[in-house]
C-alpha cells in the first residue's frame, strides 16, 4: 500500500513539473538568433539578368547554362526581379524589373510558375542555391494594392501617390508606418520561400525600408527553412537581426579611383582597416567589379577599370567576402545592358570562363577563402612598391593562399618579405608548384595577378 501510495504520488509529481516546464517553455520560447544557413560559408554569387541573358529571354533558356555555371564554381544564383512588371508610367519599352505589378505573381515574360519551379528544382539537384530580388520599399503605379490597399501608399498634401526618389516616376513609395503592410509584405516573402522552395532573397534599396521589418520577417522566414539575405545596402547594423550579407561598395568605388590613376594600394588598407573596425567578422560584404547597376548607368568593367579587370577581379575573389559574377562576365561584357529594353548578351564563346572558373571553384574549396568567421584573415605580406603592389596571405587551418597583385599599368621589380610569405604552394592558374622564402625579389607585368594555393 505504501508502495503504490509512493508511486501514485511521483506520478502525479512528474506530470506536474512535465506541464510546469511545458508552460514555462511555452512563455519563454528560446530567442531566435539569426545565423547564415550552414550552406553559404564556402559559396559565390552569380547575378542572373534574365531578360538580357537569352534572345528569348526566359527562365528555360537560363535553366539550360545551369551546368555550366555549376562548373564554372557557380553557388548562389541572384534573379533579378521575377514578378510581374508594372505598365503605368513604365520607362521604356519594357519597364524596369523594379516596378512591381504583383508580389505574388511570376511575370509571364520570362514563362510560367512550373517553369520557375523546374528551374528551382534543377538548380537544387544540382546542388545550386536560389535567391530571387526583392523590392519591398515601392511599387509600380498599378500594383494589385493601389486599389485593393491605397493606404500602403505614402501620399503628398493632396491625396496623390509619390515616388521615393523624384528620378524614379516609375514607382511609388510605400509607407512603412501603416503596420498592416508589414504584415501583407512578410506573407508575400513567406509565399515565394513556402510555395516555390527558393533560398532567400537579395533585397533592393534595403535601407530605405526599416531595419525593424526586416528584422520580423527574417525570423518569421527562418521558421519555414534557413534562408540567406542579402541586402543592396552596407550598413553594418543590417547584419545584426536580418542580412547575411551586405554590398561592399566601399572596396568598388576604391578600385573605380584606382583604375581613374585617382587611388592605390594604399586605399585599399585604409578600406580594409575601416571595414574590420565597423564590421562583424561574421558580416558576409558582398565583392564585386560589376553588376546590374554598374554596368548600366556607370559603364562596364572595362570602362572603369581598363586592363585591370582580371586582376581587380583576383582580389575581390580572394579577399575576404562572397565574389560576384554578373551575367556576362564569363564573356568579356563590354556593353552597358539597356535597362528598359531588350538587349541581349553576345555570348560568344564564354573566352574567360577558365580565368572565372579557376577562382569561383577555389573559394568553393579553400576553406582559406571562405565566407565570414569561417574564413582566414587577410595577412599582408611587405612590398617595396606600397602603392602599386598588393600582397597577402589567408590561412584556415590546411589551407592557404598567396596573392600578388600589380594594380597598376607599369612594370614593377619588388621585395616581398615576411613570415606568411615562405611555403610551397601551386600555381593556381598553371598547376606548377613553387616555393617561396620569408624574402623574395620578382618582376610584375602590368597589370599582373598571381594566386598560389595550398
Amino acid at each position: 500500500m505504501i508502495k503504490k501510495s509512493f508511486l501514485l504520488f511521483f506520478v502525479i509529481t512528474l506530470g506536474f513539473l512535465t506541464l510546469s516546464c511545458t508552460d514555462k517553455n511555452e512563455q519563454n520560447p528560446e530567442p531566435y538568433i539569426k545565423k547564415a544557413p550552414a550552406w553559404s560559408y564556402n559559396q559565390t554569387i552569380y547575378e542572373v539578368n534574365i531578360r538580357q541573358y537569352s534572345d528569348e529571354g526566359t527562365i528555360k533558356k537560363v535553366e539550360e547554362q545551369l551546368p555550366r555555371l555549376k562548373e564554372t564554381g557557380v553557388g548562389i544564383l541572384w534573379l533579378m526581379p521575377v514578378n510581374p512588371i508594372g505598365e503605368l508610367n513604365r520607362k521604356g519599352t519594357l519597364g524596369s524589373y523594379y516596378a512591381v505589378k504583383d508580389y505574388k505573381k511570376f511575370n509571364p515574360e520570362f514563362g510560367t510558375e512550373q517553369d520557375f519551379k523546374d528551374f528551382i528544382k534543377k538548380a537544387h539537384e544540382l546542388g545550386m542555391y536560389v535567391i530571387i530580388d526583392w523590392v519591398a520599399n515601392h511599387t509600380a503605379w498599378d500594383n494589385v494594392w493601389v486599389e485593393e490597399h491605397p493606404e500602403f501608399y505614402t501620399k503628398d498634401s493632396l491625396g496623390n501617390f509619390i515616388p521615393p526618389v523624384a528620378d524614379w516616376s516609375d514607382v511609388i513609395d510605400l509607407n512603412y508606418e501603416n503596420k498592416e503592410l508589414w504584415e501583407a509584405m512578410t506573407d508575400a516573402l513567406e509565399y515565394w520561400v513556402r510555395d516555390f522552395d527558393i533560398d532567400g532573397y537579395r533585397c533592393d534599396v534595403a535601407a530605405m525600408v526599416p531595419v525593424e521589418f526586416w528584422n520580423q520577417a527574417r525570423e518569421r522566414l527562418d521558421k519555414i527553412k534557413p534562408v540567406f539575405l542579402l541586402a543592396e545596402a552596407h550598413e553594418p547594423e543590417l547584419h545584426e537581426f536580418a542580412f547575411d550579407m551586405t554590398y561592399n561598395w566601399q572596396l568598388k568605388d576604391v578600385m573605380n579611383g584606382i583604375g581613374k590613376g585617382e587611388k592605390n594600394v594604399t586605399d585599399i588598407l585604409k578600406h580594409l582597416e575601416k571595414e574590420n573596425a565597423e564590421y562583424p567578422k561574421s558580416a558576409f560584404r558582398m565583392t564585386f567589379t560589376t553588376n546590374h547597376d554598374e554596368n548600366s548607368w556607370n559603364g562596364t568593367a572595362y570602362e572603369r577599370l581598363g586592363d585591370g579587370v582580371k586582376t581587380f577581379y583576383t582580389l575581390v575573389a580572394t579577399l575576404e567576402g562572397m565574389p560576384l559574377l554578373y551575367s556576362g562576365q564569363e564573356s568579356n561584357l563590354n556593353k552597358r545592358l539597356q535597362f528598359f529594353e531588350k538587349d541581349p548578351i553576345i555570348w560568344g564563346n564564354y573566352e574567360s570562363a577558365d580565368f572565372y572558373s579557376k577562382l569561383l571553384n577555389l573559394h568553393l574549396t579553400n576553406k582559406a577563402l571562405w565566407n565570414g568567421d569561417m574564413g582566414g584573415d587577410v595577412v599582408l605580406v611587405k612590398t617595396s612598391d606600397v602603392e602599386n603592389v598588393m600582397c597577402f596571405t589567408r590561412e584556415k587551418e590546411e589551407n592557404k593562399v598567396l596573392v600578388i597583385l600589380n594594380l597598376s599599368g607599369e612594370n614593377s621589380r619588388i621585395t616581398l618579405e615576411g613570415e606568411n610569405l615562405a611555403g610551397s604552394y601551386t600555381n593556381l592558374n598553371n598547376g606548377e608548384p613553387a616555393v617561396f622564402g620569408n624574402k623574395e625579389t620578382i618582376s610584375l607585368e602590368p597589370w599582373q595577378y598571381l594566386v598560389y594555393t595550398k
